[in-house]
């Protein structure tokens, strides 16, 4: 059977959209990548917003107009909250809720399940090491969708990142849905998420581990010992979603603006070269003009390197969609792209930093191939994204590149030795 996997939303679905795949392959099927050639096509789908419901049943239609003869199974969050919604869309065969996402491989008792190789798009590896929410933050469906705080056994998670590494990945990203409560259901095993971060670097050899998003009161005070090892990467997504202590509170965000910026002031003490990022909602429900002046006026003495801009959508089940004082669409798309603005500034101020540095990039192509050589792209350990030209493609390889420029959202790089070697 040829299978095609399709993902959107978070760090989470892409870890298990991974997984998947290694577990189709490992039963014997043609993991392809064109849903034209495909028996089965199966979407990861997302619910975070009303824009992730719409994306998602975009994808599904989108894949059934490529592929019209393969079977198509829904899963993820979209699925998970709305089956009838999903059953209803062109081409779909199944539905599967969140809570059976393991049982869509045709697996035969206990398959080893080896991952792919890295591809062309595939360079870095999400291993899932958690599910599940235990906070009720106001505006998030994902308890709902995604129920309880759960943590995966320590050893299955080196072993499948031993695995990733003797496949040639170059770097795992750790994620989950509430990262920070890895380990807290594992009736008392002295383990959390500093003891997972620090037995993956003792027990693996991969060149580069990087963690999804932290909720910011996870964090304990000798959690930023862990960036001794230069293995870790210097990125951290705190989500802050407001700068606006009155907006926290509606938002039930165990947060206040002093107590994040404490956090984020004493993590690039401890941590140079850090790469702060973030989450921010706008258009929350009784969000006033003052609120979002305040809120903007934090996040642009945050100096974030980068933001993920939300326009607030309510959704179904959760507490805040029944909160007064809705905010129009006009003042939220405003906004929006107020945020936006910062966003785009600060990730340009961060960069500039670095220009004239020479830095590790782990390339992760595919290239462009122009009259210059190939128009390679890749990632520092601290999430920038750099431009190289080269004689070849680089895909997969971890290499020192001088940065010279500001160049498409990221720097432009040049090979030391085309630069004087220094």
């Amino acid at each position: 059977m040829r299978v095609y996997l399709d993902t959107l939303g978070c760090r989470l679905n892409q870890s298990e959209i991974e997984r998947l795949a290694s577990r189709f392959a490992a039963a014997g099927c043609d993991v392809v990548t064109d849903p034209a050639q495909a028996d089965l096509c199966v979407v990861n789908t997302c619910a975070v917003t009303a824009e992730a419901v719409r994306k998602s049943r975009q994808l599904v239609r989108r894949l059934h107009r490529a592929g019209p003869q393969a079977a198509i199974t829904v899963t993820g969050c979209f699925a998970h909250l709305e089956p009838e919604a999903a059953a209803r869309l062109p081409g779909v065969a199944h539905v599967v809720p969140n809570d059976a996402k393991e049982s869509i491989a045709p697996l035969v008792g206990d398959i080893p399940a080896a991952p792919l190789p890295p591809g062309a798009l595939r360079t870095r590896a999400f291993v899932k090491v958690q599910d599940g929410c235990d906070n009720r933050c106001t505006f998030c469906v994902t308890t709902l969708a995604r129920g309880a705080s759960r943590s995966r056994p320590l050893r299955e998670i080196i072993d499948e990142i031993n695995a990733l590494a003797a496949a040639g990945y170059q770097e795992v990203v750790l994620t989950g849905v509430h990262l920070g409560a890895y380990g807290r259901d594992l009736n008392g095993r002295g383990l959390h998420l500093g003891a997972l971060v620090r037995a993956v670097l003792d027990a693996t050899g991969l060149p580069r581990v990087r963690l999804s998003s932290l909720e910011p009161w996870d964090i304990p005070g000798d959690f930023f010992d862990l960036w001794e090892d230069p293995r870790l990467c210097r990125q951290l997504h705190l989500p802050l979603q407001s700068g606006a202590a009155a907006t926290l509170k509606r938002m039930a965000r165990r947060t206040t603006p002093e107590q994040f910026a404490a956090l984020v002031a004493a993590a690039r003490v401890r941590i140079p070269d850090l790469a702060v990022t973030t989450d921010i909602i706008v258009g929350f429900p009784g969000e006033t003009a003052a609120e979002f002046g305040e809120s903007l006026a934090f996040v642009r003495a945050m100096d974030f390197a980068r933001l993920h801009v939300f326009r607030y959508s309510p959704r179904p089940g959760t507490a805040a969609a029944a909160m007064p004082g809705p905010v129009g669409r006009a003042a939220m798309r405003a906004r929006g792209e107020a945020m936006a603005a910062l966003s785009e500034a600060g990730a340009r101020r961060f960069a500039a930093h670095f220009v004239g540095r020479v830095m590790p990039v782990l390339w992760e192509t595919p290239a462009r191939r122009d009259d210059g050589g190939f128009l390679n792209t890749g990632l520092t350990g601290n999430y920038i994204r750099v431009w190289l030209r080269a004689p070849r493609p680089l895909n997969n390889v971890i290499i020192p590149v001088h940065l010279v420029e500001l160049a498409d959202g990221g720097l432009r790089g040049v090979l030391p030795s085309v630069h004087g070697g220094n």
